[in-house]
């Protein structure tokens, strides 16, 4: 992925928690399909692979200001 990884925490309804790593493109998708009041479904650029997130689900979303790392690198 070129576009840099965004730490973002998803409640769902039922309390569950997804704590994923996204493309920042993908985090701006989601709060723009959830500020418009979406219900449908949304695919995400994840870290690990596509993810797909019911929106009508979604209780609360958390976006980190950005990755902590340890050691040394770029």
């Amino acid at each position: 992925m070129a576009d840099e990884l965004v730490r973002i925490e998803v409640g769902l309804d039922g309390g569950q928690i997804l704590s994923v790593l996204v493309s920042g493109a993908s985090a701006d998708k989601l709060e723009k399909a959830l500020d418009k009041g979406d219900s449908g479904a949304l695919g995400l650029d994840a870290q690990d692979g596509d993810l797909r997130i019911v929106l009508g689900r979604v209780v609360y979303v958390k976006r980190f200001a950005r990755e902590a790392r340890v050691g040394f690198g770029d």
